[in-house]
């Protein structure tokens, strides 16, 4: 499913909001009554805010294109969402380097 609504953002949504950005993961309710679509962008958080309120303007247009190109009788309520997690690993990674450095600084004394 996100390989398919990636190729339909890709191609079909013409809304600059939702150019360049990347889809990180689609979070399925167990009943299949809503998909969470996780969306990041390297352009930073208001861009991917931006695109997330594009795409869910056109998550209805999204879904019935899904429901021809998956063959299914059900697709799922699509809600575009931030994806956090990227630049909460940027900055634990940045944490780590700085702690790095600052142990690699004392260690000189």
């Amino acid at each position: 499913m996100q390989r398919e609504i990636a190729a339909l953002v890709r191609t079909e949504v013409h809304d600059p909001r939702a150019a360049g950005i990347t889809l990180t993961g689609v979070d399925v309710a167990p009943d299949l009554s809503h998909a969470k679509v996780f969306v990041t962008d390297l352009a930073g958080r208001e861009h991917a805010l931006g695109a997330c309120a594009a795409l869910n303007h056109a998550a209805g247009f999204l879904r019935r294109n899904l429901i021809h190109r998956l063959q299914l009788r059900h697709v799922p309520e699509l809600r575009f969402c931030y994806d956090e997690s990227v630049e909460q690993g940027a900055k634990i990674d940045a944490l780590i380097r700085r702690a790095r450095a600052e142990d690699d600084s004392h260690g000189d004394h």
